[in-house]
């Protein structure tokens, strides 16, 4: 089942996809809707008022409490960095302002002069949860979306603390749904996701290459925090970033960045620089 915030007559309202129709699902953002105890059952009953044609996607969650990311957490590419394997996961945050929708553009700021991709597949949680188990982890994601948690490189390496290069505003697309935990698209453990970038394939992965998994990483924050419905944790990207290359190679004025995750589907996204 596919889920997902979309934007009508200058308003949103979270739906329910199917195929080229949405379906309404009685919450103008999903997180709203997550926070029903029924959610599951309600979404796949649903029989609002439908939208057809050309939809517009929303960012899949407006409104998160949290968004989290994680730092550091391809096996392939730790170790080919000449790095031990984590012992535990890296940390940091975004600000919801940060995320736009899966066809926005991408606002590259205009002090920024490194900005960078980094594909992601990322869990949205669809029960409070807190230090959880991990089969309590497992319950409390509602499904999977696609992220680019695009960096401003020459901000993140200002001081050891990363989150000021991260959540620039309106550099972060996800969606554009939702694909919820017990659609068979996503049930088997490693999903192909790639990033391309003015038609060059950048990044490609397998998400069954995860030293910390998603239901790892929910037990592992929820014991820090308590997890809400609608918020993000984001798991990390692979392999062949920008800034990483020789010579450093980043997103310009007009770049198309595409970011896509088997069995969940793709962001596609012009970015443009900021005009101030």
């Amino acid at each position: 089942m596919k889920l997902a915030t979309i934007r009508i007559d200058g308003t949103t309202r979270a739906v329910r996809i199917d195929a080229d129709t949405a379906v309404d699902l009685g919450e103008g953002d999903l997180v709203d809707f997550l926070r029903r105890p029924d959610w599951s059952t309600a979404a796949a009953n649903a029989d609002g008022h439908r939208y057809e044609g050309p939809l517009d996607y929303a960012p899949v969650v407006m409104t998160p409490e949290k968004v989290v990311c994680v730092g550091l957490n391809y096996r392939n590419h730790i170790l080919e960095m000449g790095r031990e394997l984590p012992l535990h996961p890296t940390l940091f945050s975004k600000y919801a302002r940060a995320l736009v929708g899966a066809y926005d553009e991408v606002i590259l700021p205009a002090k920024a002069t490194q900005m960078d991709w980094e594909a992601e597949l990322a869990v949205v949680i669809g029960t409070e949860v807190r230090h959880a188990d991990p089969d309590q982890a497992r319950a409390a994601i509602a499904g999977y979306t696609v992220l680019n948690d695009v960096t401003a490189r020459d901000w993140q390496f200002r001081t050891p603390q990363w989150h000021q290069g991260k959540t620039f505003e309106a550099t972060t697309p996800v969606g554009p749904w939702l694909v919820t935990a017990d659609d068979p698209a996503v049930a088997a453990r490693g999903l192909g996701l790639a990033c391309e970038v003015d038609g060059d394939t950048v990044q490609k992965a397998d998400t069954g290459d995860l030293v910390f998994d998603p239901a790892t990483l929910v037990a592992y924050v929820s014991e820090i925090v308590t997890l809400a419905p609608g918020d993000v944790i984001a798991t990390g990207t692979p392999g062949g970033v920008g800034h990483a290359r020789k010579p450093a190679r980043y997103l310009q004025d007009g770049s198309v960045l595409v970011t896509r995750i088997d069995g969940i589907g793709e962001c596609r996204n012009t970015c443009r620089r900021e005009v101030r």
